[in-house]
This record gives structure tokens, sequence and C-alpha cells, in this order.
């Protein structure tokens, strides 16, 4: 990966960017994504910032060979300290788990009052964001689903909007699943999801078994049992479509 060709998961992340955006790329590691972004014509201004002394030194270094100084301000921050309020329109934040990702946008929400479009990418609980999308009034308007080097990965895009919009076949489905992907689950889908039913069933067999019967194990137990009935319906082909 360098700044003219991409991982997957990043060239996914960058379809989503509206063109012209002026965006932030938090998280930014060797700033790939914002130089290839103005490489390719796509946004005439970035921010890529770093909270680590390494990959910002390193997304220094990039910008200044790349000659994009001027079109790429590289920051060290962490979150959406190194950006103002007004200065971007569109915010990528990728790489990072979900839970992460959320208590950034929640520490600098303060930076979002005119962003126009967030797109996220995190490793793991993409729950914890779709929670903060609704609870801070962003409406998730796309979602996107890849695997890469043996890892799976989702992509979540959101504007400001009526955040229980997508969510119209289940609020606790659609924070689990994703809204949008269970309505046309493909093949790299199912396998995440049939890999983590697995995952708690086993967990359920564990349970069952130990000498602990406690209301904690129980409430485990049982929030385990809906979650995999939940992905049974989706694997068994229930309809999803939207009506």
């Amino acid at each position: 990966m360098n700044t003219d060709k991409l991982s997957n998961r990043l060239a996914t992340v960058v379809k989503y960017i509206p063109s012209g955006a002026r965006i932030a790329d938090i998280g930014s590691d060797h700033a790939y994504l914002p130089c290839y972004a103005v490489k390719k014509g796509i946004v005439p201004f970035a921010v890529a910032g770093e909270v680590v002394e390494g990959p910002f030194n390193s997304a220094k270094k990039n910008v200044q060979s790349e000659g994009f100084s001027d079109q790429i301000s590289v920051r060290k921050g962490s979150g959406l300290e190194v950006i103002e309020v007004g200065e971007v329109d569109c915010i990528t934040i990728a790489g990072m788990g979900g839970a992460l990702i959320a208590n950034i946008l929640e520490s600098g929400k303060e930076k979002l009052t005119e962003v126009r479009r967030l797109i996220l990418q995190p490793n793991i609980s993409a729950i914890s964001i779709r929670q903060w999308l609704i609870d801070n009034e962003w409406e998730l308007i796309d979602e996107d689903i890849l695997e890469e080097d043996g890892k799976i990965y989702e992509i979540l895009v959101a504007e400001r909007g009526n955040p229980k919009a997508p969510y119209i076949h289940g609020m606790d489905k659609g924070l689990l699943l994703g809204p949008f992907l269970t309505e046309n689950p493909g093949e790299i889908f199912k396998k995440k999801w049939l890999m983590e039913k697995e995952n708690w069933e086993r967990i359920v067999t564990q349970l069952e078994k130990s000498s602990s019967d406690g209301t904690e194990a129980q409430q485990k137990k049982q929030e385990l049992l809906n979650k995999i009935k939940m992905v049974e319906g989706i694997l068994n082909g229930e309809s999803s479509e939207r009506k």
C-alpha cells in the first residue's frame, strides 16, 4: 500500500467521499488516504490527523514527497482536536475499534457542527458506532462490508438526518447486523455472522455446563440466544427487504 494504491479497505472508504469535499482523516497513519484522494482529484484539501509520533512523522514525509504540503495539513493530536469548526465537511476514521471511534466522535462532537458526512470503518463493534449515530442525530445512509487479508471489515456512512430511518425492520437487529447490510446479505456478510454465531453457541454451551446459574449468567445466556436467533433469521433467508 502507498499513495498510488490503497488497500481495498481504504479504497472502499475513499469511494464514499463526496467529490470536492474537504476531508479530515483521523488516525491517518502514513497519510496514504488523503494523499491518494488529493492525487486522484477527489478532494482539494485534507487534514491528516495522527496522535502517534512515528506515523505522524511518516505522514509529514509522505505529504512533502508528493508535493501536497499546500493541500494536506498534517497535524499531531488526539481525535478531532486537530480540526477547527467549519474547516472540513467530511471526516474519515478507519482502522480502529468501534467503541474508540464512537468515543472520538463524542469527545469532539462540537467540531461536527458543519460536517456533512462521516465515513467510519471499525475493525470491531460497529454496533457502538450505530448507537452513537442514533444518539447524536446522524442518519446512517449506507454500509459496506469486505474481506481483506483474512479479516472482515464494515464501513458505515452517515449524514445529518433522521437517525431511526434505516431501522424500520427492527432496532436490535439493525444495530447488531446493519440495516443496509441485512437488506442484501452477501457471502462476506454471511461468513462474518456465521462465525460469530458459532462463537456465541460455544459460549452458551460453556454457560450451560458452568455451575453458575446466577442472574448475570442467565442474562448473558439469554442475550446470546437472542443474537443467535437474529443471525439465524438472516442466514436462513428471512426477508428483510424494505416495504
